[in-house]
């Protein structure tokens, strides 16, 4: 199936000060929904060039389908996944986004303040999750029904993966 990659964006779980339980639920999301397992994992500092060189390594030389953040999506100084993101992607998916919000805007208004983004890199799948174990379980949910359907159209196998339903 897919190979799919999670970057950590936080200076805390980077110095190993806090435990990173939204890639934890990233991972469980990810083998439940997407039958897939995640073949590379980083915890980063919230340092935009850092981030920017571990994307493009972990879409152009390891090969990843589908690029999964968690965190640096908010309003903080320090938060730059989004920056980061969207000078290393090709295309902007604007759908995606949108629609983390607005389901997650049912749980808490303050979704709104979330900055997330999702686009294309080559024929890679790259979004933002929030830093929340909560925010990322809400935000899978309102997209994970259209991840494998954008994966079979960047890499050209739309046809094979026309109307599977996803769990």
């Amino acid at each position: 199936m897919w190979k799919v990659g999670i970057i950590t964006a936080s200076d805390t779980a980077a110095r190993g000060e806090r435990e990173d339980e939204s890639a934890r639920v990233l991972h469980e999301l990810v083998r439940e929904h997407l039958k897939c397992d995640v073949v590379v994992y980083r915890i980063l500092p919230d340092d935009i060039e850092t981030l920017k060189e571990h994307m493009i390594e972990l879409i152009d030389r390891e090969h990843v389908d589908l690029l999964l953040t968690t965190g640096g999506t908010g309003l903080s100084p320090r938060d730059v996944t989004p920056e980061a993101t969207l000078a290393v992607i090709d295309r902007e998916i604007p759908g995606f986004a949108e629609e983390m919000r607005r389901a997650c805007m049912a749980h808490s208004r303050r979704a709104m303040l979330t900055r997330a983004v999702a686009g294309t890199r080559g024929n890679a799948l790259v979004i933002n999750f929030p830093g929340s174990p909560s925010g990322v379980r809400e935000c899978f949910a309102a997209i994970v029904d259209q991840i494998p359907h954008a994966l079979a159209i960047l890499q050209g196998k739309e046809a094979e993966y026309a109307g599977q339903p996803v769990e």
